[in-house]
Parts: structure tokens; C-alpha cells; sequence
């Protein structure tokens, strides 16, 4: 990491105290996680202080450590070889031992021109939950609205905490691991009754592998058996 990046990361600890523990990140990224409790102050201190400027809130991500580095995705081929899923290519990946929901927080300093990534993880619970954000940065607004929506995190003092993406009586959070792919209802419009029915999804549930097709001497026995079709 460049000596410009290690003086904002020294300044950012300054700045943020115990509030703040730096992450292990990519040689070019500044990451630190955010005491949840101390959320709101930590981010008004990094957007206002002089020597920080971080203005601008550029998106707000719903994270689900569920299976994070416990297995690989449940396939019936091409999971233990080729591109790794998960793990690492020696099997290892290590387990998640914090909270299950976080919300990644992606700043922007347009005056120092630097960006700056924050997590801050749910308190535990029913119900995943952290302070709402949208009065420190408006536009948090409808990002908190679609993280709710598709992870269900709840934002307290959020101003109109509603779903953003799915329907008004989408049931579940279509984004969380335990959620079924196929979902469970459909919506269609129904010419005979006049109005938009739902109906339990018909979609056969199936394995997301590619499908590879190689035309080379391993398949020319095969092809001139006749047992292979062009």
C-alpha cells in the first residue's frame, strides 16, 4: 500500500479510536470495520472532519456470512477443480465466527480524491438490525430500503423503511442463503379474473454449471464411432 494510503489509514484510526479496526484488504483498498454502536458518530466524523472529507456514500451493500468459507457451492460437477467457489483451492477457507448480516459501506472523498470501504455488522437476533444512515447521507435512503429488501436488515430510523425491488407482498428476502432459487410464488395476470394472481412457482429447480462442449482429439473416437452427434 502506498505511504499516502498508510498516513489516511494512521489518520482514520487517530480519528475513529477503538471505534474502528482496520481490515486486511487488496494492496490499492482502505477497509476498517465500524463498532456498531458508534456507527453514525464514526461515519459524521469521516465525512466532516478537515483532514477526511469522505462526502460521499456510494452504495450500501447486505452481506450474509451464512456459509462464508465453510463449503462450496452445492454442485454436481466442477466443484473440485477448476474455478474454486468458496474455499480456497487447497480446501481450506476458514469459518465465520462473527454476527451472520453486515452492511458494507462504500465512501467516497471527492476533495481528496480517496475511497474508503466500512462494515459494520447486525446485532445478533431475530431480526438482523443497525442504525439507519440516511441522516448523515441522504442517498442512504434507498440503499438501506434495498437491503432490507433482499437481505432483510432493519434500519432503525430509517424515515419509509419499505421494499424497493419486489412486490408489496414478496414474502422472504430473496438475497439470504436459506432462501429457495426458485423462490415460492409466481405472479402472472389472469385475463378470466381480470387481476394479477399469484401461484406457487413451477420452475424445476436445477444445478447452474455451464455446460462444456470441446470439439478436439479426445472426442475423434467418439466421433467416428457415430456415438457422438455434431
Amino acid at each position: 500500500m502506498s505511504a499516502r494510503s498508510e498516513a489516511l489509514a494512521e489518520l482514520i484510526q487517530t480519528r475513529l479510536g477503538a471505534a474502528a479496526t482496520r481490515r486486511p484488504s487488496l494492496p490499492a483498498e482502505l477497509s476498517f470495520d465500524l463498532d456498531t454502536a458508534s456507527l453514525l458518530q464514526s461515519l459524521t466524523v469521516l465525512r466532516d472532519d478537515p483532514e477526511l472529507r469522505f462526502e460521499m456514500l456510494i452504495d450500501i451493500a447486505g452481506v450474509d456470512y451464512l456459509d462464508y468459507g465453510r463449503s462450496q457451492w452445492r454442485t454436481q460437477a466442477s466443484a473440485n477443480n477448476g474455478f474454486g467457489r468458496s474455499v480456497n483451492a487447497d480446501g481450506s477457507g476458514g469459518s465465520h465466527a462473527g454476527p451472520r448480516f453486515a452492511a458494507v459501506y462504500q465512501l467516497l472523498s471527492v476533495s481528496r480524491n480517496e475511497r474508503l470501504t466500512v462494515r459494520a455488522y447486525c446485532a445478533d437476533g431475530d431480526e438482523p438490525s443497525l442504525p439507519s444512515v440516511a441522516g448523515v447521507y441522504a442517498c442512504a435512503n434507498w440503499f438501506e430500503r434495498e437491503a432490507f429488501d433482499l437481505f432483510g436488515i432493519f434500519f432503525h430510523g430509517h424515515p419509509d423503511l419499505r421494499r424497493i425491488l419486489t412486490d408489496y407482498g414478496f414474502i422472504g428476502h430473496p438475497f439470504r442463503k436459506d432462501f429457495p432459487l426458485v423462490g415460492h410464488v409466481e405472479v402472472r395476470y389472469d385475463e378470466a379474473k381480470g387481476r394479477v394472481v399469484y401461484e406457487p412457482v413451477n420452475i424445476v429447480e436445477r444445478t447452474l454449471v455451464p455446460r462444456v462442449i470441446r470439439d478436439d482429439n479426445r472426442y475423434d473416437a467418439a466421433l467416428k464411432d457415430g456415438s457422438r452427434n455434431g
